[in-house]
């Protein structure tokens, strides 16, 4: 991934050179340019092409923006509830993350999300400690976490 954004790069720059425009639109449209020739090249050039992985990213960007979104909605509504009967407490969660980057990316997401905070690691860095303002049903909100932020990230990383 790296060697084909460098690639890209260098053919933006050199579109700049043929141009004889050093203007930041003429290096947009020579990266765009560089995205369909690495596209059209992709079998000659090792790896996979590097933009499906930036669509995971923004994929994952969203996915965190929803979840934030729906996490307040939720906290405001146990705020302004008249009945306190929501269930503080902390939970296990297994990960199947094996890097030290995703566990820390996983870590973070839960715990910018309200209502979450991840608060330790376990040593062998297969379990994660959350706890929650409304734990519910404990297993529901394992599978919920596996599903969303677990998934993205593996599918960006790997």
């Amino acid at each position: 991934m790296p060697f084909q954004i460098l690639i890209n790069i260098i053919i933006a720059i050199m579109w700049m050179f043929l141009s004889e425009s050093y203007e930041f639109p003429t290096f947009i449209s020579g990266y765009i340019i560089g995205i369909l020739l690495l596209l059209m090249l992709q079998r000659f050039i090792p790896g996979s092409f590097y933009m499906k992985r930036v669509g995971k990213v923004f994929r994952l960007i969203v996915l965190f923006i929803k979840e934030l979104i729906l996490s307040n909605i939720n906290i405001i509504k146990l705020v302004f509830n008249r009945k306190q009967d929501f269930e503080p407490g902390i939970l296990a969660l297994p990960t199947d993350l094996k890097s030290n980057w995703e566990i820390t990316l996983l870590a973070n997401l839960i715990t910018l999300t309200p209502g979450t905070l991840t608060v330790a690691v376990s040593d062998d860095h297969s379990i994660l400690y959350i706890h929650a303002v409304d734990i519910g049903d404990v297993e529901e909100t394992i599978s919920s976490i596996k599903n969303t932020f677990e998934k993205a990230i593996m599918e960006v990383t790997r």
